[in-house]
């Protein structure tokens, strides 16, 4: 199986969802599109499309040129029925393409939080695996509304849209569930400024919230990414 993989900002790596394609034995194509490198114009060649994260709106195509390209590629790949993954950002390009409001500038939701399934999230491959109730790692300010003919899958204390599913296997997953517990470490150094600026106390948290909330998070995560892959076909 062939996926297409777009990374949006550096530093931000399949994680999890890389483990779960390379133990398929996947050949994932990676375009580092804030690089400048290019995305393909249509899914010929592809089984499946993940979108990845990065600091940049949804809507941010002045400096970000590829966002639209990307946006329409999701789309595509739905009509195709191939399966998509789009995380944060990705997320919010799923909902864009088709046809959703991305709304900007809400509040913050960063660090380990609770993520609750709908009761369609509950019978879901991929969201199930949140059980009840799990912790995971957030990083985002923006959101959008459920596409039209998307099932909401997931919400939290402060995102009512967490996650959703188009079609057979087309979903937008706000959380960052493909980081463990390692690369929200090397996040939390990398972007420790950043970070300074709405979560002032994060250094000195991250290693009790990492040992209470991590091991956790990435069981859910790699349930989830490897129901995913097993989408592809």
């Amino acid at each position: 199986m062939r996926v297409l993989a777009i990374e949006n900002f550096v530093g931000t790596p399949p994680g999890i969802v890389g483990d779960a394609l390379r133990d398929a034995g996947a050949d994932v194509d990676l375009r580092r599109a804030w690089q400048g490198e290019g995305v393909p114009e249509n899914p010929a060649g592809y089984d499946g499309l993940v979108v990845l994260g990065g600091e940049q709106s949804a809507l941010d195509d002045a400096e970000y040129p590829a966002l639209p390209k990307i946006a329409a590629l999701t789309r595509a790949f739905t009509a195709a029925d191939k399966a998509v993954l789009g995380i944060c950002l990705g997320a919010q390009l799923v909902a864009r393409g088709a046809g959703a409001q991305n709304i900007l500038g809400r509040p913050v939701e960063f660090g380990w939080h609770e993520v609750r399934p709908t009761a369609a999230g509950r019978r879901d491959p991929l969201i199930a695996a949140l059980g009840d109730g799990t912790p995971v790692f957030h990083w985002h300010l923006d959101t959008f509304t459920l596409p039209a003919g998307a099932v909401h899958l997931a919400e939290s204390g402060q995102t009512a849209l967490q996650a959703f599913r188009l079609g057979r296997a087309t979903y937008g997953i706000q959380f960052h569930f493909e980081a463990d517990r390692a690369l929200v470490e090397k996040w939390s150094a990398d972007f420790a400024p950043v970070i300074a600026t709405y979560a002032p106390e994060w250094q000195r948290r991250l290693p009790a919230e990492s040992a209470r909330h991590a091991a956790a998070a990435d069981a859910a995560g790699a349930a989830i990414a490897r129901a995913w892959v097993g989408l592809l076909r």
